[in-house]
Parts: structure tokens; C-alpha cells; sequence
């Protein structure tokens, strides 16, 4: 099966940082990225002695001095509003939430990239981080992009009380932000429909019959509807009573009439309307609750099958390809192979690779399915190369200059993969928006540009002083 322009195999595991396994997957080739990270708790989570997940453990401790200089210098180049955003964050809150959001953030500048335009995003978090998580995504992906806030009630068991008089409300959900790529990405909601509820079903469809059950409806529409003469035809001898006419054109009408849901009452027709599967679900998940039985690995933060099974078919169609680039105990590559989607999985813990083979065999039950998938998926311990790309060449970004009438003499040389969009971040610090697009010039020299025309023109907080026409000439002349 076609992984559709990816360049990774399907069923495959990377034992590295996800961040260079995302740099080095091609662009728009997956459909569906659903990332369970770490939340921030400040803490290491180790999976107990004797579970089948044994030695699997993972650091949720963030330290600005973790933080790598490229990745801020890639944020402030590609996503301004962003850099702004996180230089801001480190007066906010604790010192460690700067660290782990250009963590996460430069992580998910990369996941925007890989996925297609019909494609979606699902990132699981709890009330630590996703009001900064989201503000985060609205950034990267644009607020527009923002589908729902999903919250998952993991348990409705009872909590124990506590001889210490309680501060809080006891907390038994978790929040998973969904989002577009972008306007043509899809829902399948038709396939995660909810339930009615029993007492919905008695209170509604109070008849039955051989097929199940339902309720009367007229055949005709309201006399307040519209004047639809297309609707007003004679059936069975029977006229609509309104000039709005019939409910359904003739066909339809003879369709109901074969299925028996066609009645006569008081010299009216009537149909009979039957409950669909479901309703459309709400943001409210209270009916899956966490791993348990065969299922539970003993992982630390392991999710519900179920839940992952859900996230997929609502975004996803058959042999679609979706990305964990924290798959842990690999509950989102073993839900999508149950649901004959594509996978890859990133991971840092070769426990991941141990863990889908041991599952998949136990939990996953095609008809079809090989004997064994052992030698069916595949561990790799180096981030893949792009191939939607040449070997010998880089990406490009614009070297920019910018003047303010404020500023004569002198020009702001900078980078940016949007030039417009810097161009923005500028005029919204300034209340006469008085910044100007001096030049652009696209290259894939674009730091060793900009370090050399703020090496040779003498230069102060990033800003050049020199003649307009000297310094559009340097960086022109720049290989």
C-alpha cells in the first residue's frame, strides 16, 4: 500500500528525537498526527516492576538551559507571532513553562508542516499547559484552524477523602485540542455519532413495529412553509393541504410506501420516522475510560484503545497514514493497525518497538491479518531523508531589510519565511505602523547572509547603519 509521497515505510518505529525524525519526514504526506507529550508535571514517570512496559520511563522535566538556540532562531524566523508569544511567557508562571513550550513548539511547527491539507491534529495535554498549548497552536496553525476542545473524563470512579480540609475540586479529565490543517481538512463525524439514550428513545419513538421503533410525522410540510409547486403532486389519491406541499419529491414518497413507513391517519399521510444510530457527539467524552485488563501495559500514561480508535475513524479513511511522534506504549500504531490505517511511531525508549510487536499479536484480530508482525514493522534508530527535496539543497528563506522613519540612516536585517508576516509582527509593536519592506531576497544562504552583512556594516541590536542601495548590493552579491 502507497504511503501517498511519504518517504518512511508503513509499521515504522524511530528509536530518536522526534524532532529529527519530523525535520527529516516530506511534506504533506501524513493525514492524521495524534501526540500524547509530556505535560509539564515537572516529574520522571517510570513504568512499574513486572508490567509488560518494565523500563520504559520518560522525563517530564523542562530546563531553560535544555532550550537550543536554532530552535528559537527557527521560531523567529518562521513563526514571529510565536517568538513573541514565548519571549513573553518567561514572566509568566514558572520558569521551566518557556523551556518546555519552544519544546513543543518547535516540534509543532514541524507536525503543521508534514501533514496535508486535508489532514488534522490532536494533542493531548490536562489543565498544566493547554491554555498555553493552545494559544500555541492558534499561532502555528492559525485560529481559524481551531476545530474543539475536547475533554475526556478518564474515570468516574469516587475519590477517597482526606483528613486535610480539600483547596480544589478533584480532577478526573484530561484536554485534547483538536485542529485543522486547514479549511479542507475532514470529519467524518457520521462514524463517531453518540448514542441515544434510552430515555431519549422511549420519550421520542413511542411506536414500534417489525422493524423497530418510531414516531408519526405528516407527509406534508407547515401551511407557514414556502409555496413549493414541485411539491404538489396527487399520490394515492391524496393531496398536500398546503400550497408548501410534500415533505419528499414522488420517488422518495414511493420508497417510504415499499418500506411500509408510509401511513394513512384521520385521511392524512403520515411517515414514520425512525431513530438514526446516533446523535452528533459533543466535546464532552465521558463514555471511555482508562486502559484496564489485557489492554493495561503497565505504562505510565498509557490511553484507552478506544479513545485512540475514535480520534482516527473521525479523521482518517482506510489505509490513511497517521504519526505519533510520542508513542509510548504504542496504543495509536496498534488502534490504527486494528482500523487498517497506515502508521509510523516515534519514541525514545526502545521499549515502544518491544511493546507494538507483543500488542499487535495479542490485541490486534483481522480475519486476514499475517500469522505474526514480527517481521512486519520496522525499528530505525536514525531520523529518515527527505526525498521531496534534492540531497544538496536547503530550504530558502528571505533575508529582509525593514526601515522606520524613527531609525534614519539605519535598516533592521533580519530573516523570515514569511516576509509579510514579519513585516505584521513590526507594525503591531508600532502604534502609527510606520515600518517599511525596504527588500527581500530569497536564498538558502539566508544565515550566512544575514551574519555577514551585520558582521561587515556596522551594526547595533541587530539594526545596520549604512546606505539603502550598499547593503541591498551585499546581499545580493552574497554565495
Amino acid at each position: 500500500m502507497s504511503n501517498n509521497g511519504c518517504n518512511v515505510p508503513n509499521r515504522t518505529i524511530f528509536l530518536h528525537d522526534n524532532l529529527e525524525v519530523l525535520q527529516g519526514l516530506n511534506s504533506g504526506c501524513i493525514d492524521l498526527i495524534y501526540l500524547d507529550p509530556p505535560f509539564n508535571k515537572n516529574k520522571v514517570f517510570s513504568a512499574p516492576i513486572g508490567s509488560s512496559a518494565e523500563g520504559a520511563e520518560f522525563s517530564d522535566i523542562f530546563r531553560e538551559e535544555d532550550v537550543k538556540a536554532e530552535w528559537l532562531q527557527t521560531i523567529k524566523e518562521d513563526q514571529p507571532e510565536l517568538y513573541q508569544y514565548l519571549n513573553g511567557i518567561k514572566g509568566v508562571g514558572k520558569s521551566y513553562n518557556f523551556a518546555y513550550l519552544a519544546y513543543m513548539a518547535i516540534r509543532l511547527i514541524e507536525c503543521k508542516r508534514v501533514l496535508k491539507q486535508t489532514g488534522s491534529l490532536y494533542l493531548h495535554c490536562d489543565p498544566t499547559m493547554s491554555h498555553y498549548l493552545k494559544t500555541t497552536l492558534d499561532c502555528i496553525f492559525g485560529e481559524e484552524n481551531f476545530r474543539n476542545e475536547i475533554i475526556w473524563m478518564r474515570t468516574s470512579r469516587k475519590f477517597k477523602g482526606s483528613q486535610y480540609e480539600p483547596r480544589s475540586f478533584n480532577t478526573n479529565t484530561d484536554v485534547i485540542l483538536f485542529y485543522a490543517c486547514s479549511s479542507k481538512s475532514r470529519l467524518y463525524m457520521n462514524r463517531v455519532l453518540e448514542p441515544y439514550s434510552d430515555t431519549y428513545l422511549n420519550r421520542t419513538f413511542k411506536f414500534s413495529d417489525t422493524h423497530g421503533r418510531y414516531y408519526l410525522d405528516t407527509a406534508h410540510n407547515r401551511p407557514s412553509a414556502s409555496s413549493r409547486p414541485n411539491l404538489c403532486y396527487e399520490y394515492r389519491g391524496y393531496f398536500p393541504p398546503y400550497e408548501s406541499g410534500w415533505k419528499v419529491g414522488r420517488k422518495r414518497m414511493e420508497e417510504l410506501e415499499q418500506a411500509g413507513d408510509l401511513v394513512e391517519k384521520n385521511n392524512l399521510l403520515y411517515r414514520k420516522i425512525r431513530p438514526k444510530e446516533g446523535t452528533v457527539r459533543t466535546n464532552l467524552w465521558s463514555d471511555i475510560v482508562e486502559s484496564k485488563g489485557k489492554e493495561r501495559t503497565g505504562y505510565p500514561t498509557q490511553k484507552p484503545r478506544a479513545l485512540l480508535k475514535r480520534i482516527i475513524e473521525a479523521s482518517t479513511n482506510k489505509f490513511d497514514l497517521v504519526l505519533d511522534p510520542f508513542c509510548g506504549c504504542a496504543t495509536t500504531c496498534v488502534a490504527a493497525e486494528d482500523i487498517k490505517r497506515q502508521w509510523i511511531g516515534i519514541d525514545v525508549s526502545v521499549k515502544a518497538y518491544e511493546l507494538v510487536k507483543e500488542r499487535l499479536e495479542r490485541e490486534v484480530a483481522h480475519p486476514d491479518a499475517l500469522p505474526t508482525y514480527r517481521n512486519e514493522i520496522h525499528l530505525k534508530s536514525s531520523p529518515p531523508k527527505r526525498t521531496d527535496i534534492g540531497a544538496s539543497v536547503r530550504e530558502t528563506k528571505y533575508v529582509y531589510i525593514i526601515s522606520h522613519p524613527k531609525y534614519s540612516g539605519e535598516y533592521k536585517v533580519g530573516i523570515a519565511k514569511d516576509v509579510k508576516s514579519r513585516l505584521n509582527a513590526y507594525q503591531t509593536s508600532d502604534p502609527d505602523r510606520s515600518y517599511r519592506l525596504e527588500f527581500s531576497h530569497e536564498t538558502h544562504l539566508y544565515r550566512e547572509t544575514e551574519a555577514y552583512i551585520h558582521e561587515y556594516f556596522e551594526n547595533k541590536h541587530e539594526w545596520v547603519r549604512a546606505d539603502l542601495a550598499d547593503i541591498k548590493q551585499e546581499i545580493l552579491n552574497y554565495s
